[in-house]
């Protein structure tokens, strides 16, 4: 089945400040557009109420003037008008007005019929691009109507202002809204916090890890879950460190009269025939692999239970590693130095650095076709010590695989022979390291030949 690429998702705390942020936005654009109809529909009601008792006064004055003046224009300049209100006066012929851009073609044909038919009517509408509002009055014992337009831009200017002053504060709303829901995030996801850095400490080891308990009922369960799960899953690695220690300690006795027994017949070689000599032969190096995954496993289980104690001592780290090497399995790898590190005293446990470089050589040999070369050299943090080996190299998601015990990688079969080694000379190389201050991680070659490099870096305590 084909799978679909993974769309990555917003983090917990992003999606709560994006939804208060939403929140607050919703809730601020539903109250400005509340407040914005509610003020625009109070404030044209006014204009529109403020408009018709201005026109209904006119209309009277005009009722009792039209019969004593003959100008109808001089009548209607002589009306008490709003500022950009227009009169007009219907006397039952034409339309007169003021202004000839306000005349009969100003006014709607709907409300002209209604009042000229002798109802008041008033009607916004919109005319040369600005909002108007258009008062009838007809005055039927004269024969005449009388008509005003009133402009309403200036109300739309204010609505407007008033639009934008909304918006503004919505923004503001929904900006404070995130911060908001950043900080209640915050403080929301601060136990889960607790429980991401108590599980990574589980994970690095430290076994003691617990969650202190909350007064929180809603925590209260996940803290004693994660406190129970933590116990058991202690309990359980103590008991299969003890396993194996016991297992290891029992093994050794009866491994140690096998391999003493072993050892006479073998001193006795010459007098076997020869296929025997061939089954003796498999016999001593099976044993010799059977007491190494022994000692492996005792040193494993010392580390389990913490009493694994470092004997630090002055040496010269130069010359431990070429005796390293010469004493190990593959005496003739070459070694190379850097000339200021001839001199170099460093605080380290002697038996255990030369253990991290066997094991090093020896999985070389098992794995990478043989080591090429030991290097020695000082970086700005210490110093490093680096196997090369001649093999397929190690697949990037092998290489912190390898380093856990019983771990070979995925690759083992074809850098060598898959029935030798267990998987743990690389598990103590780290525990070895790690107890020096140190780290050990493994790259390509340097000289981009195939192989792998295992790297181990150790700090300096102190120069000659």
């Amino acid at each position: 089945m084909r799978r679909l690429p993974h769309t990555p998702r917003l983090g917990l705390r992003a999606r709560i400040t994006l939804a208060f942020a939403v929140g607050a936005l919703v809730l601020s654009a539903l109250l400005s557009a509340t407040t914005w109809a509610l003020t625009r529909e109070n404030l044209v009601n006014q204009r529109e109420d403020a408009a018709t008792v201005i026109v209904y006064q006119n209309a009277g004055i005009v009722q009792q003037r039209v019969r004593d003046i003959v100008d109808a224009q001089a009548l209607l300049s002589s009306l008490s008008t709003p500022l950009g209100a227009r009169p007009i006066l219907y006397n039952g012929k034409e339309y007169v007005s003021l202004s000839p851009a306000f005349g009969q073609d100003a006014l709607p044909q709907s409300l002209r019929d209604t009042v000229v038919a002798g109802q008041p009517a008033r009607m916004r509408y919109v005319l040369r691009g600005k909002m108007q509002l258009a008062v009838g009055i007809p005055i039927p014992s004269e024969g005449v109507a009388y008509f005003e337009i009133v402009s309403l831009g200036d109300l739309e200017d204010t609505l407007g202002a008033l639009g934008i002053s909304l918006l503004g504060a919505s923004l503001v709303t929904t900006l404070a809204g995130a911060g908001l829901g950043w900080w209640a995030s915050r403080r929301a996801l601060r136990p889960l916090t607790g429980v991401s850095n108590a599980a990574m400490a589980l994970a690095a080891g430290h076994l003691d890890t617990r969650l202190e308990a909350s007064d929180d009922p809603d925590l209260r369960p996940i803290a004693a879950s994660f406190n129970d799960m933590a116990q058991a899953l202690q309990d359980r690695i103590e008991r299969d460190a003890r396993f194996a220690s016991d297992v290891s300690h029992e093994l050794r006795s009866p491994l140690m009269t096998l391999a003493a027994s072993v050892e006479v017949m073998d001193n006795q070689r010459d007098d076997l025939p020869e296929r025997s000599q061939a089954a003796l032969d498999l016999m001593v190096a099976d044993i010799e692999r059977f007491q190494q995954l022994v000692e492996d496993l005792l040193e494993i289980s010392r580390f389990d239970a913490g009493v694994v104690r470092l004997e630090p001592e002055e040496v010269h780290l130069a010359e431990l590693v070429m005796q390293a090497v010469s004493h190990s399995t593959d005496a003739d790898v070459p070694v190379e130095l850097d000339a200021e590190l001839a001199g170099i005293v460093v605080q380290a446990d002697k038996r255990r650095i030369v253990r991290v470089i066997a094991n090093l050589i020896d999985n070389a040999a098992k794995y990478g076709g043989g080591a090429t070369s030991v290097s020695l050299r000082q970086v700005d943090d210490g110093v490093q010590i680096a196997v090369e080996d001649r093999g397929a190299g190690v697949p990037k998601e092998d290489r912190a695989l390898i380093f856990d015990r019983f771990t070979r990688g995925s690759a083992a079969g074809r850098r060598g022979s898959s029935s030798e080694g267990v998987g743990l000379g690389l598990a103590l190389v780290r525990e070895h390291v790690n107890l020096h201050g140190g780290t050990v991680w493994v790259e390509d070659r340097r000289d981009g030949e195939p192989g792998a490099r295992f790297v181990v870096q150790l700090p300096v305590a102190e120069h000659e």
